[in-house]
């Protein structure tokens, strides 16, 4: 369908449970409210189909936006430069929480620099990741948006 899966989580109680489902455009132009539709009617058919989850649940499709959590390899990557805010599965050097400028990813780790000092952590480590809604992000996304 031209989109990319950045994001799948379960969340609520047995009495209000949503399958949040985030998305993103292949060619990395923003998705449209419309996209969003188009993927949720596409899911629904398979689920109807396939019941990948028992019980009820809330089918919600968005974007990850542009202060959008990092999950792929590749997000780690791509958002080289920017900052973000991590947290880790065991402790790196004593700390759990991130705050820095991400450097990039190299062999499997995350370089985050935080106070003029490097911290490396195992992909496999991080329990959590997002960018941090900065002008410069902004700025950087509405320009990739345009040229793409």
């Amino acid at each position: 369908m031209g989109f990319e899966v950045v994001r799948i989580a379960l969340t609520g109680s047995d009495g209000r449970r949503t399958l949040q489902v985030m998305a993103d455009r292949r060619d990395g132009s923003q998705i449209s409210v419309e996209d969003c539709a188009e993927i949720s009617h596409a899911l629904s058919a398979i689920f109807d189909v396939e019941d990948p989850v028992s019980g009820t649940y809330d089918l919600e499709v968005s974007s990850a936006g542009i202060d959008r959590p990092l999950t792929r390899p590749k997000d780690f990557a791509t958002y080289a430069g920017f900052l973000i805010k991590l947290e880790t599965k065991a402790p790196v050097n004593t700390r759990k929480r991130f705050r820095g400028r991400l450097e990039g990813l190299a062999d499997g780790k995350v370089t985050i620099r935080m106070d003029e000092v490097d911290y490396v952590v195992g992909f496999d480590n991080i329990s959590a990741a997002k960018l941090v809604l900065t002008d410069e992000l902004i700025a950087a996304t509405a320009k990739r948006d345009i040229t793409n």
